[in-house]
C-alpha cells in the first residue's frame, strides 16, 4: 500500500514526553491504516537519552524510522531532514513534547483521501502540564466559510497544517534555521496553496509552559523573530500579494511581536526596550501604504509602535498587568476549561476548492 501520510517528529531534550507522543500517533489505527502512515523521528543530537529511547522504541514496536543527526541543527533544519526522507504524499510535522488525541490520524487520513488538498488545517487544544486543556484564541477562525484572509490569522505553527509533499517541492518551501522558523514557512504555505481544506476537529494537543521550550525561555534569541519576518516579507514581495492581504499579515506581525515583547517568560525586562525598538524599525520597513492600526487596545499598542514610544508602551503594559492580577485574584481556574467539549467531538469540514 502507498504511504499516504508521513509524520515527522523532531526530537531534542524531551525524554519525559517522547513515549507519550510516539504512542499517540498510531494509537487505535487498524493494520490497513497503519500501512498508510510512516513515522520518522529525527534525533537532533539530543543531549539526553532521547536517541537511545528512539532506537529502543523502533526495535520494540516497529513502524518508526529513526534519523540521528551528528550535530544539533535546530527545529527547522531537523524537520527538513525528516521531510527529505519522507515517502508519504502528505507530511505532518508533530513536535515531540505534544500528542495527538485519539482518532486524530484516522480523521486526517479520511479527509486527505476525500479532498486531496494542498494544505489541510486542523484545530488544537493548549495542554498544561497539570492536565488542563484550553481552546486557542485563533481556533474560532476555522469556523464558517473558508477565507484566506481569515485563516492566515491561525497560530502560525507547522503542526496545525498537513501538507502535500509535491506542493512543498513545487514552491520550494522549507524551514529556515533559527528560532521562529515557523513564520517564513507556515504563512507562505497558506498563501501559495491553490486548495486549502479545513478539518474543524481537535487533532492536536499543544503542550505549553514546558521547561526548556522556546516559548518558556528567556533569551536574546527571541530577537531572531525579526529576521524571520523579514524572510517572510521577501517571499511575500516575490509572490505579488494583494494589498488587502499585506495589510492583514502586517497587523498579525506587529501583534505577534508585541506578544513576545510582553511575555515575561521570553523577554527579560532589561531587553524589552531594545526589542520594542526593533518592532518599531520593522514597522517602518514593512508598513503597507495607507495602513491604519486596528481598533481598541490592540490598535493603541500599534500606534505606540508607530510612534516608537516605549515609555508610553511600558506604562500601558504595567497598567494592564495590574488589572490582570486583580482579576485573577478574584477568579478560580477550573481543572479543565469549561469550553472544552466532551468526546466524541462533532467533525466539521470545509474547504476552498
Amino acid at each position: 500500500m502507498d504511504v499516504l501520510l508521513t509524520v515527522v517528529v523532531p526530537v531534542y531534550g524531551v525524554e519525559g514526553y517522547l513515549h507519550q507522543c510516539l504512542d499517540s500517533i498510531r494509537a487505535g489505527l487498524t493494520p490497513e491504516e497503519n500501512a498508510s502512515v510512516e513515522v520518522i523521528a529525527v534525533d537532533d543530537a539530543s543531549p539526553d537519552t532521547c536517541g537511545a529511547m528512539l532506537d529502543a522504541y523502533a526495535a520494540r514496536h516497529g513502524g518508526l524510522r529513526v534519523l540521528h543527526l551528528s550535530d544539533n541543527v535546530g527545529l527547522g533544519p531537523a524537520r527538513n531532514a525528516g521531510l527529505a526522507e519522507a515517502r508519504g504524499r502528505y507530511v505532518w510535522f508533530v513536535d515531540s513534547d505534544d500528542l495527538l488525541p485519539a482518532g486524530s490520524v484516522r480523521a486526517v487520513l479520511d479527509r486527505l483521501r476525500a479532498t486531496e488538498p494542498d494544505v489541510l488545517l486542523i484545530d488544537h487544544l493548549r495542554m498544561h502540564d497539570d492536565g488542563r486543556l484550553q481552546t486557542d484564541a485563533s481556533s474560532v477562525l476555522l469556523d464558517g466559510a473558508p477565507d484566506l484572509s481569515r485563516l492566515i490569522g491561525l497560530q502560525h505553527t507547522a503542526w496545525n497544517r498537513i501538507l502535500r509533499r509535491e506542493f512543498l517541492d513545487k514552491h520550494d518551501l522549507r524551514f529556515p534555521a533559527g528560532w521562529y522558523e515557523d513564520v517564513p514557512f507556515s504563512n507562505p504555505v497558506l498563501i501559495a496553496a491553490e486548495h486549502l481544506d479545513v478539518l474543524n476537529r481537535v487533532c492536536y494537543h499543544y503542550r505549553i509552559g514546558r521547561a526548556g521550550a522556546i516559548t518558556a525561555t528567556r533569551s536574546d534569541r527571541h530577537f531572531e523573530a525579526f529576521g524571520q519576518w523579514d524572510r517572510f516579507y521577501a517571499w511575500l514581495d516575490g509572490a505579488g500579494a494583494a494589498p488587502a492581504l499585506r495589510v492583514r499579515v502586517f497587523t498579525l506581525m506587529i501583534s505577534h511581536l508585541l506578544v513576545v515583547a510582553g511575555n515575561e517568560n521570553r523577554m527579560h525586562p532589561s531587553r524589552r526596550r531594545a526589542f520594542f525598538r526593533e518592532i518599531a524599525a520593522l514597522y517602518r520597513r514593512h508598513r503597507p501604504a495607507g495602513y491604519l492600526p486596528p481598533a481598541g487596545a490592540a490598535g493603541l499598542k500599534h500606534r505606540l509602535v508607530a510612534a516608537n514610544s516605549y515609555t508610553l508602551y511600558a506604562a500601558l503594559r504595567a497598567g494592564y498587568r495590574v488589572a490582570g492580577l486583580r482579576r485573577r485574584g478574584t477568579q478560580r481556574t477550573p481543572a479543565v476549561s469549561r469550553d472544552i467539549p466532551s468526546p466524541p467531538q462533532r467533525v466539521k469540514t470545509t474547504s476552498i476548492p
